[in-house]
């Protein structure tokens, strides 16, 4: 049995940093059921609502994560959103509003690390009338402590102080797509080390030599799903340089099987901020794991139609490893491209 049985905490969580982790972690080990409540108005750039449900219902998906935007207090009928830079207790009766007209629960305790915490259950004690405990944990101060305005100030500086699942979500995604015999792996491994930055090398070959190239139907959806983990746990500089993708797997699915999963139609979706195709300008290479010349037109001609059917732009790379990294480079130029 938990000492509460509902807690709430709430911020912005622009980011989600390690130290709104301990805080999170804290109030799980204590309550039955813990409510997240995340908004901010303005919104700060680069960390708009949609990111941020994402990385806090990755890191704690055993909470109740609720990220608002203003129109959603007015529809839900709680009134205007207080801005940023409101008064604490405009704040704390917009909570108490949300959490009896919409979450419809009473928490039992706020968790915090701030000094307003105990006004902040001050006022939703007033509000529930009933005992609202705050739970208050202390952090660190100064001007290194760990922060959302010092995170802020350099994203990539300070990913340290963030879990990789959230410093994921500010890396600029750069997939590298191609026939076989294309030189992707090759490509990979070239411009990762030109970006100062690594590269997830394809999992459906170790798949493959796993199985001793007998592939069953079900191996295309764990493919997907451990190339998409592996990126999302990675550890890059700015930039994460991806040899292969969902998309790929799907093509094989189709190839293989004739159908896919409907879950990894899905996972075919995942974005990426730059696509690279690479050209089939290189002699084909039998490595063994490799199909044919001709099967190699085929899946080359595969990404040209699915990537223009699905309106997604991608850089058609030609030459050498060398002409391609610089081609590369020069399209992810600072006057091309913002990474967070």
């Amino acid at each position: 049995m938990k000492r509460f049985a509902t807690g709430l905490i709430v911020g912005k969580f622009a980011p989600l940093h390690h130290g709104h982790e301990i805080l999170i972690n804290t109030a799980l080990d204590a309550c039955e059921k813990l409510v997240i409540i995340s908004y901010s108005l303005p919104e700060l750039p680069g960390f708009g609502p949609a990111r941020r449900q994402a990385y806090l219902q990755t890191r704690f998906p055993q909470a109740y994560i609720l990220v608002i935007e203003p129109e959603d207090a007015l529809a839900w009928g709680i009134g205007q959103m207080p801005h940023n830079e409101g008064d604490d207790d405009s704040h704390r009766h917009f909570v108490a509003s949300l959490c009896l007209q919409h979450l419809n629960i009473i928490p039992e305790a706020v968790f915090t690390a701030e000094d307003y915490g105990s006004g902040f259950a001050q006022v939703l004690s007033k509000r529930f009338q009933r005992q609202v405990s705050h739970v208050r944990l202390m952090r660190e101060l100064g001007p290194g402590a760990v922060s959302g305005t010092l995170i802020r100030s350099d994203i990539h500086q300070y990913r340290h102080l963030m879990a990789p699942e959230v410093y994921a979500h500010f890396v600029h995604r750069i997939c590298i797509l191609g026939g076989e015999s294309t030189g992707k792996s090759t490509l990979s491994i070239a411009l990762a080390t030109a970006l100062d930055t690594v590269s997830i090398c394809e999992y459906g070959r170790e798949r493959w030599e796993q199985r001793k190239g007998h592939l069953i139907f079900e191996d295309m959806l764990h493919i997907a799903h451990t190339q998409t983990l592996w990126e999302m746990t990675a550890c890059p500089n700015r930039y994460l340089v991806c040899d292969t993708s969902p998309l790929t797997t799907l093509f094989y699915s189709l190839a293989m099987f004739g159908s896919a999963d409907p879950a990894l139609e899905e996972l075919a979706c995942r974005h990426y901020d730059t696509v690279v195709l690479c050209a089939d300008d290189f002699a084909f290479h039998q490595d063994g794991t490799r199909q044919d010349e001709s099967f190699r037109q085929r899946q080359q001609q595969w990404y040209i139609e699915e990537l223009t059917r699905r309106g997604i732009p991608f850089l058609y790379v030609t030459g050498s490893v060398t002409q391609r990294v610089e081609q590369i480079l020069d399209h992810l130029s600072p006057s091309k491209v913002s990474i967070i």
